[in-house]
C-alpha cells in the first residue's frame, strides 16, 4: 500500500513538473509571437493554453483521488493540497498567455524599443515559474524564496514599459491604441510573475505548514 501512496505522490510531482513546462512553453510562443510577429505562434499558445487547463484537470482529480484514498497526513497532505492551490495559479497563466497571443493576432504590433523591456519580461517570468515547479518538486526554500524576492526584477521591467508608453501617449502622433495593446500585454506579463509568487508562496507552506 505504502509502494501504491509513494507512486502517486511521485506521479503528481512530474504531473506537476510536465504543467509547468506547458506553461513555460506558452510564455515563450506568447513572448515570440509579439516579437517576431509570428501569427502561427498565436495560435500555438492557444492551444498550450488548453492542454494546461486539461492538465489542470488532471491533477485536481488525481490529488483528490490521493485525498480520498490515502487520506495523507503532515508533510505529505500540505504537499497535496499545495498542488491543488498551485494548479490554479498555472490555469491563470496559461489564460494569460493566451491573452498576450490574443492582443498580438488582433493588433498587429510592430517593433519598437518597448519590446525589449517586455522580452526581459517573459524572460524573468519563465525563470520565476520554473523555478517554483522545480521549489515544489524539490522542497527548496531558498529557490521558493528567490522566485518571490525576483517578482521586483518583472516590476521594474513593467515600470520601465510604463513609462515608456507615459511618453508616447505625450506626442500627439502617437497611435494610442497601439500603445494600450503594449500596455496590457506587459500588465499580463505582470500578472504572470504575481501568479509565479503565489506557487511559490504555496511551496513554502507545502514545507513549513506556515501561510504569509
Amino acid at each position: 500500500m505504502r509502494n501504491k501512496y509513494n507512486e502517486q505522490l511521485e506521479q503528481l510531482n512530474n504531473e506537476m513538473v510536465m504543467l509547468g513546462s506547458l506553461c513555460e512553453n506558452a510564455i515563450a510562443s506568447a513572448a515570440k509571437s509579439l516579437i517576431d510577429g509570428d501569427m502561427a505562434l498565436t495560435r500555438q499558445v492557444t492551444e498550450l493554453s488548453q492542454q494546461i487547463e486539461q492538465k489542470e484537470r488532471d491533477i485536481v482529480s488525481m490529488c483528490l483521488k490521493i485525498l480520498l484514498q490515502q487520506q495523507p497526513v503532515a508533510t505529505d497532505l500540505r504537499t497535496v493540497s499545495s498542488a491543488l492551490k498551485m494548479v490554479t495559479d498555472m490555469k491563470r497563466i496559461g489564460d494569460q498567455s493566451a491573452d498576450i497571443a490574443e492582443i498580438v493576432r488582433m493588433a498587429h504590433i510592430a517593433e519598437s524599443d518597448n519590446m525589449l523591456n517586455i522580452h526581459d519580461m517573459a524572460v524573468a517570468t519563465i525563470k520565476m515559474v520554473t523555478d517554483s515547479i522545480d521549489a515544489f518538486v524539490n522542497q527548496d526554500m531558498e529557490t521558493a524564496m528567490t522566485v518571490i524576492r525576483y517578482d521586483d526584477v518583472v516590476d521594474n521591467c513593467f515600470d520601465a514599459v510604463k513609462g515608456k508608453l507615459i511618453e508616447l501617449f505625450s506626442k500627439p502622433e502617437t497611435d494610442g491604441e497601439y500603445a494600450i495593446d503594449l500596455l496590457m500585454i506587459a500588465k499580463y506579463f505582470e500578472r504572470i510573475g504575481d501568479h509565479a509568487v503565489n506557487i511559490a508562496h504555496w511551496v513554502l507552506f507545502s514545507i513549513t505548514g506556515k501561510l504569509d
